[in-house]
């Protein structure tokens, strides 16, 4: 195939050259965030061989997130492809399904406004696209940036704050064990999520009214059980900016309940309908074992310590995980 049928191929109905890669900002009051992240992206190196572009989803902002988004589309190069489009439904999850329906590529990858991308993110973000046959989904190492010192130990519970350090060979991620990336910068398979993920998620994200976690997850999830591999990539490897407010305890404790909270309704997903009540038993079981455990281990240091706390925290909401999840489809007329 010549260069000329080759762009011609990625030619859309309407005229549009359809982009081979998609960057996708989910934001929310993000006017002071969203800067440093735009600039990184217009510094990208080596993406001459490929074509991408960048949608901002602005999850129903009351700030100036809009007109940030206008300024760099006035002021920036025609060659910086920027978009901009609203949901007006909150939550992360469904400004990801907002993206998912926007973006024009076969590859969506999904940048938090809070992230900061090495120069070449985008363009080994898309090499690794090209290299395996099954990929449904791939993340890649999320560092820290620290506005304070991090309590001791905190690398025990530094993945409930989206960030991974899983050496330094890709791997494939274990699924069945809710191991799995962060959305915080991921990339997905946009033709496998339209036919595997459902359009109306389950767990919405955090929102002002919930910390509830697993949204990000739960679309993972659905792709491991239609065959897809969920990978990890080192070479990818961004900075995740964690400000003081999110390392003190309240915060830290409300995060680790939400974190244990989805625990049975992302376990159901790969559960057959007769597996469920040996899946409630054994979640509240194997917790209830691990809480004793876990209080026999650290005794008084619970109230002082504030990983222990955390850790503590998420086996009880994991424990009682299955009746959250009764109660919240009682609530909302779902069956169970």
């Amino acid at each position: 195939m010549n260069n000329i049928d080759q762009h011609l191929e990625k030619v859309s109905s309407d005229g549009e050259l359809t982009p081979d890669f998609t960057i996708a900002i989910p934001t929310y009051n993000g006017e002071n965030r969203l800067p440093k992240l735009l600039e990184r992206l217009k510094q990208q190196l080596d993406t001459e061989s490929f074509t991408w572009e960048i949608i901002v989803i602005d999850n129903n902002s009351h700030d100036n997130t809009s007109e940030v988004v206008k300024n760099y589309q006035t002021n920036c190069s025609e060659s910086f492809n920027l978009k901009y489009c609203f949901e007006d439904k909150q939550g992360a999850a469904f400004a990801r399904q907002k993206a998912i329906r926007e973006a024009k590529s076969k590859w969506v990858g999904f940048l938090d406004d809070d992230i900061l991308p090495a120069f070449d993110w985008v363009t080994t973000a898309y090499k690794f696209s090209q290299e395996y046959d099954r990929v449904g989904a791939y993340g890649g190492q999320i560092h820290g940036d620290f506005e304070v010192e991090p309590p001791d130990n905190f690398q025990r519970i530094a993945s409930f704050l989206a960030l991974r350090e899983r050496g330094s060979k890709p791997h494939l991620y274990e699924p069945d064990n809710l191991s799995l990336p962060p959305s915080a910068a991921w990339v997905v398979n946009r033709e496998a999520w339209l036919n595997c993920v459902p359009s109306s998620p389950s767990l919405s994200g955090r929102t002002k009214n919930s910390m509830v976690q697993g949204d990000d997850y739960e679309p993972l999830l659905y792709l491991h059980k239609n065959g897809w591999e969920i990978w990890y990539n080192p070479a990818m490897v961004v900075k995740h900016e964690i400000p003081r407010q999110r390392l003190e305890r309240n915060y830290l404790i409300s995060l680790s309940r939400g974190c244990g909270l989805c625990i049975f309704q992302l376990r159901l997903i790969n559960t057959k309908s007769w597996q469920r009540p040996i899946l409630f038993a054994k979640i509240v079981l194997a917790n209830l074992r691990r809480v004793l455990i876990h209080l026999w281990k650290y005794k008084q240091q619970v109230r002082t310590d504030l990983v222990a706390a955390c850790e503590l925290e998420f086996l009880l909401s994991s424990m009682l995980s299955p009746f959250y999840f009764l109660q919240t489809s009682l609530l909302t007329g779902k069956k169970s």
